[in-house]
């Protein structure tokens, strides 16, 4: 085993899955958002490449100047079954190498493990879809039902430069498809050292809204009530601390249920908030299914310290249950006051779907046959995926990323953490039961 100028094992027995995935982190496809992205353009082409290898013909779609999605139909052996969308993203949030033990961008691997910004969010997957099809391809000469593989660009800034670019623009391209998975959900957790799955059924609302305060210019030194640093740290600080109430829909409710049952625990007698919380590590997505959240992300005022500028602003990210949308707004509205202007910068919608139905039925069969014995439950993820933008073409979003994940490892912590990674024996399971759902469902 030998390492290259990054520090990173080039040991040629890397389970291909991995190397895919270090090949993809390696590539910067940093999404700032506002606007601001590194492009996915190299992605694309790294994708498109693979997929040509495997037979299909992909279609790139170019929003904006280097935002770049990858759109391929792979036909399938029963051509009367509705076609399967699977897809992931290319982009990703910014890494500070600063903070980092690692390079983000440097694809290592060390400790079983890959690291980098990318790794669990999601170039994993990306990399598990062309190694899965790979094999099934392999094996039966093509998927069970046609398959639309996707690969979006701009997810990190809710996907208008991508999956919603597309969907508006080429909606054809994903002709009788009436499910997708994707992030976030597949993944095992540790719970009373037993280990179970969680399948992603649903995903909160998302509004992502920006607070104006505007005041008087003047000299740092001088008696200004009208202050528009003052006014918007007032309503951040009433916005970012408000208590939201535990909320649970059919698919929070039916979560809870579970996991109680799972627990061995009377769910009519221990609250929704300690079921959540006694997931362990997991309790990050869980716990905050159950309320809406309004949390406070970017602060931008002023230029120099001795000037009191007249204009402040705050970003504030608000994830709530859907149908929620308009009562959190209006209550954001009255926290954030009279003196301070509430901006609408991006609102997508939130979905549920049922735990139930042949695909479902037929991730908990893959999981089955893979890690007998253990069970699939659902959850409503806190965070957005790009299933939103399939949705509004009828089709039905899942979170299916296979992971066998070790217990005590703090998988939610790894999305858009630092020192992001996850275990190679982890890939290699997830191409596995990939591959063995795209074989078969």
């Amino acid at each position: 085993m030998t390492t290259d100028a990054h520090g990173t094992t080039t040991d040629q027995e890397l389970e291909a899955t991995a190397r895919i995935a270090r090949d993809l982190i390696r590539i910067d496809t940093t999404n700032w958002g506002e606007g601001r992205s590194a492009g996915e353009t190299e992605a694309a082409h790294y994708v498109e490449a693979a997929l040509r290898d495997l037979g299909a013909t992909p279609q790139l779609f170019e929003s904006e100047p280097d935002r770049v999605s990858v759109v391929a139909r792979f036909p399938g052996r029963n051509p009367d079954k509705p076609a399967l969308v699977v897809h992931g993203h290319l982009d990703v949030v910014p890494a500070d190498p600063a903070n980092w033990s690692v390079d983000p961008f440097g694809g290592v691997v060390q400790d079983g493990m890959l690291w980098g910004r990318g790794a669990v969010d999601m170039k994993n997957m990306d990399a598990m879809m062309l190694t899965a099809l790979g094999d099934v391809i392999a094996e039966h000469g093509a998927p069970e039902r046609d398959l639309v593989v996707a690969y979006f660009a701009d997810e990190e800034a809710g996907g208008v430069l991508g999956a919603h670019h597309v969907v508006s623009n080429h909606p054809e391209v994903f002709a009788g498809a009436t499910a997708a998975i994707s992030e976030v959900g597949g993944y095992s957790v540790t719970l009373d050292d037993r280990r179970a799955y969680l399948l992603q059924t649903g995903e909160k609302a998302l509004m992502w809204i920006k607070l104006v305060a505007r005041g008087t210019a003047a000299h740092g030194s001088h008696v200004i009530r009208d202050n528009a640093v003052t006014k918007v740290a007032a309503a951040v600080a009433r916005i970012g601390s408000e208590e939201w109430p535990v909320r649970l829909s059919a698919t929070t409710e039916s979560m809870v249920t579970e996991i109680a049952r799972f627990l061995g625990v009377d769910p009519t007698v221990t609250g929704p908030d300690e079921i959540a919380l006694a997931t362990g590590s997991a309790s990050r997505f869980i716990h905050a299914a159950l309320h809406t959240t309004t949390n406070p992300t970017v602060l931008r005022a002023g230029y120099k310290h001795n000037v009191i500028p007249d204009a402040a602003e705050a970003l504030i990210d608000v994830r709530c249950l859907p149908g929620d949308e308009d009562t959190v707004l209006a209550r954001v509205h009255e926290l954030a006051g009279d003196d301070v202007e509430v901006v609408m910068s991006h609102r997508d919608i939130g979905m549920e779907q049922d735990f139930g139905g042949p695909l479902v039925d037929a991730v908990r069969d893959v999981l089955g046959r893979h890690d007998p014995g253990a069970p699939v439950l659902p959850y409503l993820l806190s965070g957005g995926t790009d299933n939103k933008a399939l949705s509004t073409l009828g089709i039905a979003g899942y979170g299916f990323v296979p992971l066998q994940l070790p217990a005590g490892i703090d998988f939610p912590a790894m999305f858009h953490g630092v020192d992001e990674r996850v275990p190679l024996e982890s890939l290699a399971f997830g191409r596995r039961v990939l591959g063995d759902l795209l074989g078969s469902y």
